[in-house]
This record gives structure tokens, sequence and C-alpha cells, in this order.
């Protein structure tokens, strides 16, 4: 197996980036071979502007046109192509960083937006009466895996279905639905870490245990069966879910989600 490990924190010696060097110590010696794309490292510029596109940039700059035009004629900056053709290599990709005001850091966020551009990651295939292009479930990331390791500094019942900050799967929902279902990515269910702000030295032994047995059962792991979009289950070209999908009570993004 072929992994991308996309890592996104500020501090070599942080937890995050432990779970890293010990993402990548344990795929290796399994037998994989590994990425990394450690982004404060590389200096990544987390801006999209003009000179991403080169002489593809239009004035006014218009993000998604030109952005795919300049993937289509080669034209997209090196840093850009490069972690595109990480992405075209692997079979898995696994993002570790901490949640951030709900989210992940920004330079991660601007990892995604000058990356995943127009006829690479979206505006890709067919849109018919019965196909409304090849995204949720399709695309050009069709047939990879891809997996959150996330730490956060709250508690876990904080994050539970009643807790005060939301459930976990509403706030990482948009993640992966949106950033890596969309482009087709098979999602398996995130490595979560709660409270690492009151972790102790004594409790990384238990982190690093449980962190290795997920890694080493990449493959196997089923999914997160989020419903592909061209599979019937959709009204198109409305997008709106068919009535009668859903489980009893069900609603919001679960939704979206098969059984």
């Amino acid at each position: 197996m072929k992994t991308l490990i996309v890592y996104a924190h500020p501090e070599p010696k942080s937890l995050n980036g432990s779970l890293k060097d010990l993402a990548v110590s344990t795929l290796e010696n399994a037998g994989h071979e590994v990425r990394v794309s450690d982004l404060y490292a590389m200096s990544w510029k987390a801006v999209v502007d003009g000179a991403d596109y080169g002489p593809d940039a239009s004035r006014p700059l218009k993000v998604v046109r030109d952005s795919g035009r300049a993937f289509n004629a080669g034209t997209l900056t090196p840093d850009v192509l490069a972690e595109q053709e990480k992405l075209l290599w692997a079979d898995s990709v696994i993002f570790q960083f901490p949640l951030w005001w709900y989210t992940m850091p920004a330079i991660l966020k601007g990892w995604v937006d000058r990356v995943f551009t127009h006829r690479f990651a979206y505006g890709v295939g067919e849109h018919s009466d019965t196909t409304y292009g090849e995204r949720y479930g399709e695309g050009t990331l069709a047939g990879r895996k891809a997996m959150l390791s996330v730490t956060i500094g709250g508690l876990e019942p904080h994050y539970a279905a009643r807790g005060v900050n939301g459930p976990i799967d509403d706030l990482l929902f948009p993640i992966q639905h949106g950033i890596l279902h969309y482009p087709g990515i098979e999602v398996l269910p995130p490595f979560v870490l709660y409270g690492t702000d009151r972790m102790a030295g004594e409790d990384y032994p238990d982190v690093a245990k449980a962190w290795e047995e997920r890694l080493l059962t990449l493959e196997s792991t089923e999914p997160i069966a989020f419903r592909r979009q061209n599979s019937g289950d959709y009204e198109i070209p409305s997008l709106h879910l068919k009535e009668g999908l859903e489980l009893a009570g069900r609603t919001g993004f679960g939704l979206h989600v098969r059984g």
C-alpha cells in the first residue's frame, strides 16, 4: 500500500508530530511506501491567487475557470502539481491535524484550496438527466481511501450527541463528506483523540498502541457508508434524497449515510 500523510502542525515535538512519525514508522515497518507532506516545514503557501495559474490567470481572476484551464494546460505551479501527483500515487491518505476552531488549521485548508483544482478534484464527468457530474463517490480520486487523525483539546462528552460543541461526526462532516468523498475518496472512520490538552506523558503508550492498531487495519477497515450521488438515491437535478430512503427519525447530515 502507498500512503500519503498530509501533516499540519507547527511544532515537530507536538503530539501531532509524534503521531505522524509513528504512522511513518509503523507503515514502513509493515512494508508500505509512505510519503509525507509536512505543510509547515514546506512553508506551504495557503492562499489562492493568480500566481497559482501562471499564464492562465485571468483579470479579473476567476478561480474555478482559471484553475481548470491551468490544470488542463499543465501550468499550475510546481508545488501544486507535486501534491496532485502525490494524491494520484497514493492508495490511502492520512490527514494529521489538531481541531482548531471546529475545523482544520488554515494551512491545511489552504492546501485543499490550492491542490483540489477544477478539472482535478471537481468539475469532471458528464452532466445529464441521469448524471450530475462525477462526484460524491466518483471522480478523479476514486479508488483511494482517506482517514482523518484529529487531536482535540476538549473532553469527549463535549463532542457527544448532546454535547455543547456538537457531535464530532457533524463537525467532521464538511471535511469527510464535502472535501474527501466529493472527489471520489472512500472515507474511513476517523481516529480522534480527546482531552489532549490534559494528556500526560504516561498516557502516550496507550495512545500509540491504539494508533498503531488503526494503521495496521487501514486496508481492512470499512469506510463510512456515504451515499453515492449517482447511485439512484438522489433525484437529479435537484439532488434531494428520495423519500423513504432515510431511517426513521434521521435528519441533517445523517441522511447522507446509508444504514
